[in-house]
């Protein structure tokens, strides 16, 4: 039995349907479906929407756990959204929102245009250096502030770059002064 895919789902605060494989939910941020696979079943219980397995096998119960757990993303994200936080540390980094765009200064000799999809909202401290990203589709602000951290990522010595918030950089020692 799937450890992840027994748990019941917490739908309070969305509306969700189910006709046969077909997820239907409806939350503050967004609405949309989902279809399970012929394997699984969902059925509403108690406030919870509980998925269960028709077989048990190692390959269905894998299944069954990838598919509650994108199903759980999607309702959160209906709900409440998801939030990621990232830093860009340096002398003369930052960021500046312009519209469904982002400009980096992040000390090339050119600035960088970052467009970012319609999903996606993006928030600066007034430094520019705190980026709050949002989004009600987890996997879609993973990629975006995935990419965003490619554009210059944490170097060990200085610790400049763009990191997540709360991610530790393994800092190394310079090299060492000879007497």
């Amino acid at each position: 039995m799937s450890k992840i895919g027994r748990k019941p789902i917490d739908i309070s605060g969305v509306t969700v349907e189910v006709n046969g494989n077909d997820i239907s939910f409806k939350g503050k941020k967004m609405a949309g479906q989902y279809t399970l696979p012929d394997l699984l079943k969902a059925e509403i219980v108690d406030g919870h929407l509980v998925i269960t397995s028709t077989r048990k096998t190692a390959e269905t119960n894998r299944i069954w756990g990838l598919n509650r757990a994108l199903l759980a993303n999607k309702i959160i994200g209906a709900n409440t959204g998801f939030e990621k936080q990232i830093r860009i540390v340096g002398l003369g980094y930052k960021a500046v929102v312009q519209g469904s765009k982002l400009q980096f200064s992040l000390g090339f000799s050119h600035k960088i245009d970052f467009d970012l999809p319609a999903e996606v909202t993006v928030e600066t401290d007034k430094v520019g250096q705190l980026l709050t990203c949002r989004s009600s589709n987890k996997e879609a602000l993973g990629l975006v502030c995935s990419e965003i951290r490619a554009l210059r990522p944490p170097e060990p010595y200085k610790g400049t770059g763009i990191q997540y918030v709360g991610e530790v950089i393994r800092r190394k020692a310079g090299k060492a002064k000879s007497a």
